[in-house]
């Protein structure tokens, strides 16, 4: 009997070691599959979507618009207060030339809000394909987010190199591997909720009479 409860209490040292090692490996194979380079850069969608939060997101998401990528440009998670004439004057863009195309949402302060915001606007404008653009570490969970709520719209990703993160060595930097680290977690809570959706979803199915 002391032996089977010294053996049971050797694997649970383990446990937490088992645990760590998925963990690792998890984010690992994460940072493997983040997107290196935009979905198929000339195709045209019905609109562009930026989310707002890092460096550079913003002048791509223009860049796109002038590049006829798309007739619309939605952002999310704008500050209360900044109008389409101030975000243009602070990126060098004419106002009288883009305008008309730009939207701001101002509701979102998450990924999760972002893609609530997203669908919502999409939905009334009746967009069927979009190009999401935001950091390459961030896509991942911003895009499971969108085909969340928006589960019958192509998503084509745009990655926006950050100032704070190192790439494909991203062991390398302490910022960077912490900034990935955080990422993965959020990643795999925003997928369990995906998942918690689908399987009450069926349930809500099967339950409905025919």
């Amino acid at each position: 009997m002391a032996r089977r409860s010294s053996r049971a209490r050797g694997w649970l040292w383990l446990l937490p070691l088992l645990a760590a090692g998925a963990l690792l490996t998890g984010l690992f194979s994460f940072a493997e599959g983040l997107p290196q380079g935009a979905d198929a850069p000339e195709a045209r969608t019905d609109a562009i979507v930026v989310l707002t939060g890092g460096a550079g997101r913003i002048d791509r998401g223009l860049e796109l618009l002038e590049a006829e990528r798309a007739g619309r440009l939605f952002i999310s998670g704008v500050y209360r207060g900044v109008e389409v004439d101030e975000l243009l004057h602070l990126a060098q863009r004419s106002p009288e030339e883009m305008r008309c195309c730009i939207e701001l949402g101002y509701e979102a302060d998450d990924t999760q809000g972002n893609a609530q915001e997203t669908a919502a606007w999409a939905r009334a404008h009746k967009i069927a394909s979009l190009r999401l653009v935001t950091a390459a570490y961030h896509l991942p969970r911003a895009r499971l987010e969108l085909a969340r709520y928006l589960p019958e719209v192509e998503i084509l990703v745009e990655p926006v190199a950050a100032g704070s993160w190192s790439g494909r060595e991203w062991w390398r930097s302490y910022r960077s591997a912490s900034l990935l680290g955080q990422e993965y977690l959020k990643y795999l809570a925003a997928w369990l909720r995906s998942r918690c959706d689908g399987v009450l979803r069926r349930l809500r199915e099967r339950g409905s009479p025919a």
